[in-house]
């Protein structure tokens, strides 16, 4: 019974931008190329301390964390996200700092372990 009524509910969901997997696809790569295409006028424009070719590497591990995503909803979202902060950096209504933020890498390893960072972490040595 429980099965069913949580099958009848996923059913009455309606899809925000994309009917499908495919289309919901189509979409991701196309707000890739996008952003693909403006990352050499973004490093100019923004005075990023990166080449364009790391900007690349860097666009493309942000995409990639978000790879196992099956929700359509869920990518629907984020493509609008994605495509929101594109045009916000073109129109230059970020600043420099906003879009630095969009490449710095917030993985473990590369995060320092110097005194201050063990101290705001609550470590005592």
């Amino acid at each position: 019974m429980a099965s069913k009524v949580v099958q009848l509910g996923t059913q009455q969901i309606k899809p925000i931008l994309s009917a499908n997997k495919i289309e919901s696809r189509r979409r991701v790569l196309n707000l890739y190329r996008a952003w693909y295409r403006q990352l050499p006028y973004i490093v100019t424009n923004f005075h990023v301390p990166l080449t364009t070719t790391q900007c690349k590497s860097r666009l493309r591990n942000q995409f990639s964390k978000n790879k196992g995503l099956t929700d359509l909803r869920v990518i629907d979202m984020m493509v609008i996200k994605g495509q929101m902060d594109l045009m916000e950096v073109v129109n230059n209504w970020k600043q420099r700092n906003h879009v630095m933020q969009l490449f710095d890498d917030f993985s473990e390893a590369s995060k320092s372990k110097d005194f201050l960072a063990k101290f705001y972490e609550g470590h005592e040595h």
